[in-house]
């Protein structure tokens, strides 16, 4: 599931992406390529914004619904131990004697 939205620059035009979840009222953002802020609001004047909040709202419905139907997906995946084991090689006594 897609959780990124597309987002058209009201100045400069660009398309950026950002994720649905942090495309709600009041939220802002810096275009990356000209730096003006964007102010997110579902009253805009900006149609562009209306989009962008529009399609976002969509996606994090669908997200909902999603993780609602498939609960086993929506857990977290249990962590693994990446660090080294306590049956390291290198202190063991079993090294070889030179006779």
């Amino acid at each position: 599931m897609e959780d990124s939205v597309q987002v058209r620059c009201t100045r400069c035009k660009n398309v950026f992406r950002d994720r649905a979840r942090r495309l709600q009222n009041g939220y802002t953002r810096q275009c990356p390529s000209c730096e003006i802020v964007l102010f997110f609001d579902e009253d805009s004047p900006d149609s562009n914004i209306k989009r962008a909040m529009r399609l976002a709202r969509r996606a994090r419905k669908e997200l909902r619904e999603s993780e609602a139907s498939n609960p086993r997906k929506a857990a977290a995946a249990p962590r693994q131990y990446g660090g080294r084991s306590a049956s390291n090689a290198r202190g063991t006594e079993e090294e070889e004697d030179g006779d």
